[in-house]
């Protein structure tokens, strides 16, 4: 075998084993890629949820009851008092499908996600929402607002 050829070899061999390293670095900068984009959805997901639970704790502070649907979280008919901004879509799934779960006596006392997704934070939440951190799933992350000596929530299977 002449010196040309086996130059030509180690060139190509050169060539495989920098395309290879070449793949395996992208392969790990989507996979940081897509974690970074689940944690800003959870962070999301967190943020929306504690702002239907104000809602709703906002509501239930002003009405003495709980609301009967999302919808009357933006606006009372007798005051013109808006307890939510708008109606969130739940982050995970990106549609406005959120599980209520619905008060003992009627009404909606909370709110959860769909999604049967593995969260990535498994600690260090805010008091509101210290019992997430044994959550398996963002389905079991349950934003609800639950006055004192009220039973627990009773989960609604209809979305709002």
């Amino acid at each position: 075998m002449s010196a040309g050829k086996r130059q030509r070899g180690f060139t190509y061999l050169g060539i495989l084993i920098s395309v290879a390293v070449m793949g395996a670095g992208l392969a790990a900068f989507a996979e940081i890629a897509s974690h970074a984009a689940q944690r800003e959805r959870e962070a999301e997901l967190l943020f929306r949820g504690n702002q239907y639970r104000e809602g709703i704790a906002s509501y239930y502070k002003l009405e003495g009851r709980y609301p009967q649907s999302l919808e009357q979280l933006l606006e009372n008919k007798g005051m013109p008092v808006r307890h939510l901004r708008k109606l969130y879509a739940d982050p995970m799934t990106g549609e406005a499908d959120w599980v209520v779960v619905g008060a003992p006596d009627g009404g909606i006392m909370g709110v959860r996600s769909r999604s049967e997704a593995a969260p990535v934070k498994t600690g260090n939440f805010s008091i509101p929402n210290q019992s997430f951190a044994d959550a398996q799933r963002y389905c079991d992350w349950q934003f609800v607002h639950s006055p004192p000596g009220l039973p627990p929530a009773v989960e609604k299977s209809a979305s709002k």
